[in-house]
């Protein structure tokens, strides 16, 4: 993939030195990186390079799409993807003031680029079938609202927005379907949509056999009708022990739970390792980092991470592959259409 970015200043992503509380200081513009990686560049300025090669896919990312009075407001994904598409609004618990912030930079935009990469594959297949070249358009709105899309289609049909209950709070009649906090005050995820088909299992894993037998659970009827009993006594328990100690525990567990994990813990899973899902790569200077890989695999392979080029680090190297003498480059150059 080659990268185009503007012939004189290059992509404005390079000189972002923050996002949100954090410096970009470090000897990796990890950001860059992310974005970036395994790409070539070139810095071109050309009005319209589909006059020169009529086969160019055009792919146009915008913030509120190409139509409409808001089409060219410009925006970034915490106000278009995050807030206007009903992603902050729907994740903020009715009780807290305000609305949350993205749960990290470039949250939208990264959803969003997968988007348009399905897209720009489709249009290579149309180009290679038909010859024709297509524009293929993604918008951190449109993004935001397929991301929502279930629970948008739910409040459609029910004429009432989605809204996410507090920690701790019950997620409807279901006491196998919530976040509870544990003794070090980290969260555990229980997700057992069968809940009276696990209920057994798991009042045996949190030490309360008790539970199984008695009048108040032992039917699936009762333990829905009950469900504000047994959440109250699941979340009394699962206060007992650490995170540590649960995660060690419900490795055995029949039903659907997950630890709540931050930013640190995601690259140090077990599982994530195991399957190749966080990847080292080097600078061109050869300092070593991480980045999340890319989340599509091919036969059961982990997909390498390779760095992001420097600004127009492959720009002779491209021109020449399209058939540009050094003369023709030097030309170009001079006329500041290219760096």
């Amino acid at each position: 993939m080659i990268k185009v970015e503007h012939a004189v200043r290059g992509d404005a992503m390079r000189g972002l030195a923050k996002s949100g509380v954090m410096n970009l200081d470090g000897a990796v513009h990890v950001l860059n990186e992310h974005s970036n990686r395994g790409k070539r560049s070139i810095g071109i300025d050309i009005d319209d390079l589909r006059a020169q090669n009529p086969r160019i896919i055009y792919a146009r990312g915008t913030s509120f799409g190409v139509r409409g009075p808001d089409a060219n407001r410009g925006g970034y994904d915490m106000t278009s993807f995050w807030c206007r598409a009903g992603n902050a609004g729907s994740a903020t618990p009715v009780e807290l003031e305000g609305a949350l912030q993205q749960p990290g930079p470039a949250w939208g935009d990264s959803v969003s680029g997968m988007f348009m990469a399905g897209g720009i594959s489709t249009a290579l297949l149309k180009l290679e079938r038909t010859g024709e070249p297509s524009v293929v358009d993604v918008s951190l709105l449109s993004s935001g609202g397929w991301a929502l899309s279930a629970g948008i289609a739910l409040a459609l049909q029910q004429d009432s927005a989605w809204t996410t209950p507090m920690p701790g709070k019950p997620m409807g009649s279901n006491s196998l379907v919530g976040i509870h906090r544990t003794r070090d005050d980290r969260y555990i995820s229980l997700v057992m949509l069968q809940a009276a088909y696990y209920w057994s299992d798991f009042c045996q894993h949190i030490d309360r056999p008790d539970l199984i037998e008695g009048d108040r659970f032992e039917t699936s009827q009762k333990l829905t009708s009950n469900s504000d009993v047994a959440i109250a006594i699941i979340a009394g328990e699962l206060s007992k022990k650490t995170l540590a100690e649960w995660t060690e525990r419900f490795q055995t567990l029949k039903g659907q739970w997950a630890p709540v994990q931050n930013t640190l813990d995601f690259p140090l899973d077990s599982q994530v390792r195991a399957n190749g899902y966080v990847a080292r790569t080097t600078t061109r200077e050869g300092v070593e980092f991480d980045l999340v890989a890319p989340p599509v695999q091919f036969d059961e392979t982990p997909t390498p991470t390779r760095r992001a080029p420097e600004f127009n680090e492959h720009g002779d190297e491209i021109l020449q592959e399209i058939g540009l003498d050094m003369d023709r480059i030097i030309e170009l150059r001079m006329r500041g259409a290219i760096t």
